[in-house]
């Protein structure tokens, strides 16, 4: 466990960081262009990554199905992000991103045909409860003071929703391909589906050396390494406890938000939070039993 734990740790904590990244780049370049940057710099430093593994073939034979996902899972999430970003607190954002194995599951039992048994749709249900009690208290439960929370909140569920289909779509498009290439491809996806916006919507004045830096952490750090570091982690410790950095991801967003945003966090906020991450513990089937077995006492 210890050969993993390190990994899966400062994983959590480079996705936790995206959220406050994208909230100092967006600032300053605008949503469109924040996600654009983002896709074409991790596009970028991933190549080399791709080229020395030997897996262009790969990319070249898959390339239509890769491109594709890279649109779903990138392009429209990150814009997504990076506009809710600017109206609501980092933190929510990342406790509404918690969320995204609830969609995945929903949508593998309608398009894949997955079954979910009672607890699961038990877990279902209650993040998705979770959810509304978070929006139903926005902007005043969640400390942020905004005409477009209600829009940001939609947003974000959006784009966790855009996360879900894109599980189901690599799980029937994309398995056997080699990750690195699918991690490359998809950014090279995201990147062009993003080009034309990107240029229509770049800021009028120059950003300034903080927002690039923000740019060029969050393709290094949260999308270029962070995926390197999860495909890793998938290999060494298993779908299951990967897909677990979900949920630790938020306290370390909650953290630098409060920390460099100063950023409120109230009691609602966290009530919600602790609500949707255990039911989608139960959803995704992480969590197989509410209680345990009682022990059988064998007779003399």
């Amino acid at each position: 466990m210890s050969s993993w734990l390190g990994e899966f740790v400062f994983l959590a904590s480079l996705w936790g960081a995206s959220f406050l990244f994208m909230r100092m780049g967006a600032a300053e370049f605008g949503p469109i262009a924040t996600a654009g940057l983002r896709v074409a710099l991790a596009t970028v430093l991933l190549w080399p990554v791709l080229l020395r593994q030997g897996q262009w073939p790969a990319l070249r034979q898959h390339w239509r199905p890769i491109l594709l996902a890279g649109v779903v899972n990138s392009a429209i999430p990150f814009a997504l992000f990076s506009w809710a970003v600017m109206h609501i607190a980092t933190g929510l954002t990342s406790i509404l991103n918690a969320t995204v194995p609830l969609f995945g599951a929903l949508v593998a039992w309608l398009w894949l045909g997955d079954r979910i048994n009672r607890l699961r749709w038990l877990g279902l249900a209650l993040g998705f409860v979770g959810v509304a009690l978070l929006a139903w208290r926005a902007p005043a439960g969640v400390g942020v003071k905004s005409d477009q929370a209600g829009w940001a909140i939609a947003a974000c569920l959006a784009a966790s929703c855009c996360y879900g289909i894109a599980a189901s779509y690599a799980r029937r498009r994309l398995m056997g391909i080699p990750p690195i290439a699918t991690a490359t491809g998809s950014q090279l996806g995201a990147a062009l589906a993003l080009a034309l916006p990107t240029v229509w919507f770049w800021p009028a004045h120059t950003p300034g050396l903080r927002a690039w830096a923000a740019i060029g952490a969050i393709a290094l750090l949260c999308t270029a390494l962070a995926y390197i570091l999860y495909f890793r982690l998938i290999e060494r410790a298993g779908p299951s406890r990967a897909l677990a950095v979900t949920f630790i991801t938020p306290l370390f967003a909650v953290l630098y938000g409060s920390l460099f945003l100063n950023e409120a966090v109230t009691p609602w906020m966290l009530g919600c939070a602790v609500v949707i991450v255990g039911g989608t513990l139960l959803s995704t089937g992480l969590v197989t039993r509410l209680w345990p077995r009682p022990k059988r006492v064998e007779s003399a």
